[in-house]
Formats: C-alpha cells, sequence, structure tokens
C-alpha cells in the first residue's frame, strides 16, 4: 500500500501524534456548514470542540476542492480527524490522485494528508452500500466490545477496507484493530491513528468527565 504525504505537514501518525486547544461546555448542538454537531459527540469526543469544527470545515472544503481539481473523474471520500486528511476512494488516474492531494493541502489548517485513492473505475452504489454496512458492524462491535471507547474512534470503509482515526493510546489501537478485522465481510483494517500516551489520555479523561 502505497503512503502519499503532504510535505509541508508531517506530524508522527501511526499509518501513523498531536493535540489540540479549548473544549466549550455547551447545551445546544453547534453548527457548521449547514451540519449540526450534537453536544453529547462535542463533550465525549477526544478532540477539542473548535477541532471538531475545523475538521468539518476542512471536508467541505475539501470536496469543493476535489471538484475543481479532477471534477467528475472519480470518487472521492474526504476524512478530516484532528486536521490530519485521509483521502479514500478512486480516481482514474495517477495525475489526478496527485492533484487532488495537493488540491487538500493548500487548505487552511490541515496538517498532513494519507493518500490512499486507488487508481481505478469508481466502486458502484452496491460496494458502497455494503462498506456502509461494514462501518456500521464495526463502530457496534467496538460499542459491545466494552472496552474501547467507541467515540474516540472514526471508521471509514472503502471496497472493504476500514480504515481506523483518532486519537488513542497504543493499547487501544492495537484492540480497536483485532476487532475491526474480526467483523464478517472486513478485508483489511488499516490503522490511521495518532498515537497519544497513557498519560495523556489520562488528562483528556477528567476534563470530559467535567462538561
Amino acid at each position: 500500500m502505497t503512503q502519499r504525504r503532504s510535505a509541508l505537514h508531517r506530524p508522527a501518525l501511526l499509518l501513523a501524534g498531536l493535540a489540540a486547544t479549548t473544549l466549550i461546555s455547551a447545551c445546544a448542538p453547534l453548527l457548521v456548514g449547514g451540519a449540526v454537531v450534537g453536544t453529547s459527540m462535542v463533550v465525549t469526543d477526544r478532540r477539542t470542540s473548535g477541532t471538531q469544527l475545523e475538521d468539518q470545515s476542512i471536508e467541505i472544503k475539501g470536496q469543493t476542492r476535489v471538484r475543481e481539481a479532477v471534477g467528475e473523474r472519480g470518487h472521492v471520500t474526504i476524512t478530516s480527524y484532528n486536521r490530519n486528511v485521509l483521502l479514500t476512494g478512486e480516481v482514474a488516474a495517477d495525475t489526478d490522485k496527485a492533484a487532488v492531494e495537493q488540491a487538500v493541502a493548500k487548505i487552511e489548517g490541515v496538517r498532513t494528508v494519507i493518500n490512499e485513492l486507488a487508481v481505478m473505475g469508481s466502486s458502484s452504489l452496491a460496494s458502497r452500500s455494503s462498506d456502509l454496512v461494514l462501518t456500521s458492524k464495526v463502530k457496534a462491535s467496538y460499542v459491545d466490545a466494552k472496552d474501547v471507547f467507541a467515540n474516540a474512534i472514526k471508521v471509514i470503509t472503502e471496497r472493504s477496507t476500514v480504515y481506523l482515526m483518532g486519537r488513542v493510546t497504543e493499547r487501544e489501537s492495537n484492540r480497536a484493530a483485532d476487532i475491526a478485522r474480526g467483523v464478517p465481510g472486513v478485508q483489511k483494517v488499516v490503522k490511521v491513528f495518532e498515537v497519544i500516551t497513557e498519560a495523556e489520555l489520562a488528562e483528556i479523561q477528567p476534563k470530559q468527565a467535567q462538561k
């Protein structure tokens, strides 16, 4: 699997660390670009509320940049977590793959780009529907497992390959990957985690409990 990252931003990711800012307390949902962020998600997410809004903004801007770069030549999914952007899907040519990465890397706030685009024909609607089902099954498995903090992990599935993003410890990273591999239909698991220490996790959890 070829991994391509923006030369301007290279934090130590697990595919593979980083930081955040301040978490606000609110009773009403947050709104960005027409998308509502539920308060419970804001409180339990290991990103700050400000970073969650930044990630949504990056994804929205990214879709526009992709259309400008390659038009309808492909199917591109943009996922931003703590301003690290994962590109998945399919494009028609290597030049399109590079153009998408370059366009997204120029978005303000983007720290790094992990380019997992495949050069091939666009996936079918049936394939994408199957991917959505797999994503739901993996998320449900995390909830059932009890020893994985499900809200800390973002799951993206493309052509039966499951990508995992989030701020997790090495222990959590390995456990999450093992659970995902055990879901029927999953062909491959790719960890794109931002790994934090157990001490950093201990600092995050009390702050979340106070909200």
